[in-house]
């Protein structure tokens, strides 16, 4: 019995030793859902975190995989030129859903707070662009620097509840950076940027 179970140990330290290292990595990789952001501009990579940010991310995959991005748009870009009226000044750009995407019968989504989540609008964090808290529907933006103004607590909104991150770009940010500097007249981005599509990235 005393053999056995020394045996039993061996085998297991074994199988441990050998777990190759995708194993070990997938493991630390799980609720992060990558995704490939398609623009005429070039492509953006993002891993989204459906294990801080649920509610967001199983929202923003249900537009996703319904289609409804397809021939959607970043059709605002912020920068610190063109907030004459704020006094707190951040830079976003924000995209939305192709036609009828915005009516696609979901409705808006509980706000996900900063606080709670713990992800905070880091250099290419993505985020849920919304007027009152619990309205965010599909529109999203991506920030560019830090932006901490858009966190729970921060001054970009007088309710001061910040804006619920899910995501940030792994790569793409030139493409991020090349649509804020589009041509624009006040914040809208004319021509608007064509969104082709946005997918789930292929598992590594």
């Amino acid at each position: 019995m005393q053999r056995l179970r020394w045996s039993t140990r061996a085998l297991l330290l074994a199988l441990t030793v050998c777990l190759p290292p995708t194993s070990i990595s997938a493991q630390a990789e799980v609720g992060k859902i990558g995704i490939v952001i398609s623009t005429d501009r070039g492509d953006i990579l993002a891993t989204l975190d459906s294990a801080r940010a649920p509610v967001t991310v199983t929202n923003f995959l249900r537009y996703l995989d319904a289609g409804h991005f397809t021939g959607g748009a970043f059709h605002r870009t912020v920068t610190p030129e063109n907030q004459p009226n704020d006094s707190v000044r951040i830079e976003v750009i924000q995209g939305r859903a192709g036609p009828g995407g915005q009516e696609a019968g979901f409705d808006p989504i509980p706000l996900e707070r900063t606080g709670t989540t713990g992800l905070h609008h880091r250099d290419g964090t993505l985020s849920m662009a919304r007027s009152t808290p619990n309205s965010a529907t599909s529109s999203f933006f991506i920030t560019i620097g830090d932006q901490p103004a858009l966190d729970e607590g921060g001054n970009r909104n007088l309710d001061h509840q910040g804006f619920a991150a899910f995501g940030v770009v792994t790569s793409g940010m030139d493409v991020v950076r090349q649509i804020q500097r589009s041509p624009r007249e006040g914040q809208t981005l004319v021509p608007a940027v064509l969104i082709r599509g946005i997918r789930r990235a292929a598992p590594r």
